[in-house]
Parts: C-alpha cells; structure tokens; sequence
C-alpha cells in the first residue's frame, strides 16, 4: 500500500475542516459540496473490504430520495447486502480523519481486519443521474486505483441493479450475467412467466402508470421496457425530461402526502406506482370509484405477497418457515392481519433495510417491506425450485388484506443534534433525553387504537416522528403533539411544530 501516494492524491479531495459525517442506515449523505472527500476514501475502503472478503465490492453514488443537492454513497458487500455493521465504523472513522491521520486510519483498518495487502482486489461503480454524481464516480475511481486496484464503473444504474452485478460476479455468473442485459432478460422472464397464470379482471393487457421521480429509473424502464412490452404496457411520468430530481414526485412524496405525485393525472382504478430517486422503493396507488386515493404501502405490499405465499403452501401442502420482518413503522393493523389472520409469524427489528434483510436470512421464506417502500421476499434454494414448479393462480378475496388501518402519520423535527436521541426495543422505546418516552407514553393513552414512537434519522439531524390512531384527526394530533415533546425536550431548533392538519 503505497502511503504517500495516498496522501498526495488526498489533497486533490481534500477533507474540509471539522467536518463530521457518519454512516447511516443509507450510507453517507449531505449536500453535495461536502462529499468529494468522502467519494475519494470510499474508494480506498472499498478495495480494502475487497482484499479481505476476496470477493468484488460494490460503490453506489446516490443520495435516494433526498432532494437533487444532495448526493450521497454506500458500499455493497460480496452476496449483495449492506456493508457489515463492523465496517460501517471503519468508515466512518475513515471520513472523519484529518488530512493528516488518513495514513495511520488506513494501516489500523488493514490490521485490525487482518487484510492481506498483497490480494488482488475489484470494485464496481455505480450512479444515479444527480448532477453531482459523474464527478464524485471518478473521486471513487481515484481511490480504487491509487491503491493498485481494477475496477468496473457500470456508469449509470439503479441502486438495485448495483447489487444484482455484485451478486452475479461473486457467484460466477450462477445468479445470472452481470449486465444490464442479464438484469433485464432474468427479471422479466419471471415476471412473464408469474403474470401467465394470473387472471387480470376482465382486460387482458395490462398497462401501469409509473412516476419515475425524474430519476435513473426513468432511463432503466425504458431500456427494460421492449422486454416485457407483449404483456405490459408502462407509461412514464417525471422521466428527467422536465422537473428536478424528487421534487413533487416520487414514492417518498406519495407515501408522506397521500396523494399523486405532480404531472399525473389518475382515472379510477388506473394502476400507478412511483419509484424514489434511485428506483429501490415502489410504492403503488390508485383511485377508487368515488376518486378516493389508496395508497399500497410497504406493509400492503408484505401482508399481501405473504398471504400469497401462505396459501400456496397450504395448497402444495408443504410445511415451511415462513416470517414477515417489520420495523417499528409498519401499520399495527397489518401485524394483527398478519398474525391473527394469516397466522404468519411477524418480527420486529430496527429501522434500516440491512436489518429487515439479515432477519429474513433466518427463515425458509423470509418477507420483509419497509412502509417506504424498500424491501423484497427471500426464498432459500430448495423453495425457489418449489415455487417455480408448483405456483399457480390462487383463487380468493385479496381485498381483506387492503382493509387495514391507512390512519397514519410520519413527520421530523428538526433538531441541533440527532444523538441526543437513543433508543431502545427496535428503537420503539426512547432512552434518551430522560422524561421524553413517558411523555409519548401519556400521550399515546389519550387515542385509541394508538401508538407513537420517535428515532433520530440515520443521515440528518432531523428527529422523525411517527403516529397512529383510530382517525386521520387523531393520528395528525398525537403527532403533533409528540413533536412539540420533542421540541421541548430534544432541542428543537427553528419553529415550533405546527398541526399538519392546520
């Protein structure tokens, strides 16, 4: 590892001072103005993480659904998942140092992980279309190769598409090929191939409306559109064409409004779905009869694929483990449906994709959705045969699965430091400031049906705040006051909270 060679091309990506970031549940994220050093030292640890694991590792360039300014980066390990907890401190002390530590951090990482330097080590690169982004690729590249490493930059991708290369490269190609043409042919081939064998209500081609946040996703459909185009007709809205990069679009926008994203027009019963900045959340809506707006969350789309997934295996009488992994922010509705009804078993764990995914590792069958809209299901290899062979079109009431609760509120506070927050119980319960968790408590006794938690956002210093009750009203005013709690006891910056329902 040649040390001053590191040093030298440091000072092209020089670290501003007193700046302090940390790796989140989403990697690093801030303004774009403050990152190039983070892009350039992320590349260095990705090719550490690579000699030590032997396997390719991933850098993605993307801020999600923060707003255009802002970018943001995150490394993918060897099967495809987040970064191990063990090297999200690594990288964070890594950003952190100052020009002058940087040498004394990078050989403590090396031995504290016993990384033989002499292994060959390879990176792929992948971006979104954030204006930021091109630049802070090549900041990534600079770190790669200044350590004597190969790469691949794929160049613009979806966040997902990142992981399916990583995965294919470090399984030889048995996942699939790692192209953007591997992607395409293997997820459309199953979709084809599931959307045969189930009955469309009366029109037999199906179209779908799909806000693309004026993201990458927006280039990546249409590519993948010829594809699946005999059984799908898509039709695209905030494609990048005109409009900014998550603004009034976007499936954080549509799950915090309740409401169409800007630019689409909805008849009733037309099928629409909106991807987030780097096409990794789908959220789904439509409008009923009455020209009500439902929304089909995270926890719909979990409770409805488990039931699914339940019943098949009833009717092929197999005996699996199947489990459903939730965050404290599922709709308490949908974990009742779940276990009461559907007699799946449902698990609760911190909020952050990685945690969701590493709980469903444990199950035959594992399910798990954020209400955000990130997630999947998780088959080991002998279901994933079993299901290619025997899935067919289940008969039945779904609807009762879209019966539950929609009386839910997500707000933030913005606060002068995050940390002052901890918490415990899958971050349900507050630790810290004292006094804070029994003012939630009293306050959620106050509302049916209720329950209120708050947590520190993993890439900001904002305090999100979350509400549920028996009633829109309801739900809007046990938010709001636990967000004056909040601001009372967390040091609330800025104004006061206002109702949401003002």
């Amino acid at each position: 590892m040649d040390l001053d060679a590191v040093t030298k091309h440091s000072t092209l990506h020089a670290k501003p001072n007193g700046l302090i970031l940390q790796y989140g549940t989403a990697g690093f994220r801030a303004n774009a103005e403050h990152l190039d050093h983070i892009m350039y030292r992320m590349g260095l640890l990705a090719v550490l993480r690579s000699k030590q694991t032997k396997s390719t590792i991933g850098v993605m360039v993307t801020a999600s659904h923060n707003p255009e300014e802002d970018n943001g980066v995150k490394l993918i390990d060897p099967l495809g998942e987040m970064l191990a907890p063990s090297w999200e401190e690594h990288a964070t002390c890594l950003a952190n140092a100052e020009e002058q530590d940087l040498q004394r951090v990078l050989v403590g990482i090396s031995e504290s992980e016993a990384v033989d330097l002499q292994q060959d080590a390879f990176v792929v690169i992948g971006r979104d279309t954030r204006p930021s982004s091109e630049k802070f690729s090549q900041s990534v590249i600079d770190g790669v190769t200044v350590l004597g490493s190969q790469f691949h930059d794929y160049g613009l991708l979806t966040t997902p598409q990142l992981h399916y290369m990583v995965y294919c490269r470090n399984t030889s190609g048995q996942y699939g090929k790692a192209t953007t043409e591997g992607y395409y042919q293997k997820l459309s081939k199953a979709f084809v191939a599931l959307t045969k064998q189930v009955s469309c209500s009366g029109d037999e081609y199906r179209s779908l409306k799909v806000d693309c946040a004026n993201g990458i996703g927006a280039l990546k459909l249409k590519e993948m559109q010829h594809y699946f185009s005999q059984g799908l007709s898509v039709q695209l809205y905030n494609d990048g064409t005109k409009g900014k990069l998550n603004h009034l679009c976007g499936a954080d926008f549509v799950k915090s409004h309740q409401k169409p994203p800007e630019g689409m027009e909805m008849k009733p019963n037309e099928r629409c779905c909106s991807f987030d900045g780097d096409a990794d959340r789908i959220v789904y809506y439509y409008r009923n009869e009455d020209g009500q707006f439902h929304l089909i969350d995270g926890d719909k789309i979990a409770t409805l694929i488990s039931s699914f997934l339940k019943e098949l295996l009833l009717e092929i009488g197999e005996n699996l483990n199947i489990g459903v992994v939730q965050t404290a922010y599922a709709n308490g509705s949908s974990t009742r449906y779940l276990e009461e009804v559907m007699k799946v078993p449902v698990y609760c764990t911190k909020t952050g994709v990685k945690h969701l995914h590493h709980k469903a590792q444990e199950f035959d069958i594992g399910v798990y959705f954020e209400a955000n809209g990130h997630g999947t299901a998780l088959f080991s290899k002998a279901v994933e045969m079993k299901i290619k062979q025997l899935a067919k079109e289940l008969e039945g009431d779904k609807g009762k699965a879209a019966k539950m609760l929609e009386n839910v509120i997500d707000l933030f506070n913005q606060v002068a430091d995050r940390r002052v927050i901890s918490t415990t119980d899958a971050e349900r319960q507050v630790v810290t400031p004292p006094g804070l968790q029994e003012m939630i408590s009293d306050l959620v006794k106050k509302y049916k049906l209720s329950r209120a938690f708050v947590r520190p956002s993993g890439t900001e210093d904002v305090i999100r705040v979350y509400a549920e009750a028996d009633s829109q009203e309801n739900a809007d005013s046990l938010a709001h006051e636990v967000s004056l709690a909040v601001f009372q006891l967390a040091g609330g910056i800025g104004e006061r909270p206002t109702p949401s329902f003002c």
